[in-house]
């Protein structure tokens, strides 16, 4: 698809959520799993700092994969950029998808199943997270009775600290 006509299509999209806002889920929820977003057609000069520098604007980036030429090293144009918060790919999406940037427009997007590469990988096979965070699961968490006996055992410890102190 030409970039183009998606950007164009992103635009038109958005615009019907806000004329025709009847509480129906916005198209960014199907991507309610994933904080990552594609960024492309920039110019091959930009680095991951300059990159940094205009998507941070929108969230906190805790992952930037600039695509590089195995060869050259040379940025191939494109990247994929992970924040912490998944609210902040909406925010990206909708206000850098189709901006000039050095005389470039350029196509940011959201993305359903990135894998960065594995030279990222922490060497036991897991890379670092990546938003968004699970949801807490209610069954871990104590009930009240362990709660206190866990309060008065800290208590207890840090009464025979401090005696230790004085």
């Amino acid at each position: 698809m030409n970039p183009l006509t998606n950007m164009k299509n992103v635009t038109k999209l958005s615009e019907y959520e806000l004329n025709n806002a009847s509480g129906k889920a916005s198209w960014h929820d199907m991507y309610k799993d994933s904080a990552w977003i594609f960024v492309g057609g920039f110019p091959y000069t930009l680095t991951e700092g300059d990159l940094l520098c205009v998507f941070s604007q929108y969230g906190e980036i805790v992952n930037i994969h600039l695509v590089r030429d195995k060869e050259s090293g040379k940025s191939k144009g494109f990247c994929f950029i992970c924040y912490e918060d998944r609210r902040s790919t909406v925010l990206a999406v909708d206000n850098l998808n189709g901006i000039k940037l050095l005389n470039r427009s350029i196509r940011v997007d959201h993305v359903m199943d990135y894998k960065p590469p594995k030279d990222g990988d922490n060497g036991d096979g897991s890379l670092e997270s990546c938003a968004p965070l699970p949801q807490i699961n209610v069954a871990n968490i104590k009930p009240e009775k362990e709660k206190k006996s866990l309060e008065s055992e800290y208590s207890s410890k840090e009464k025979k600290r401090m005696k230790r102190e004085n």
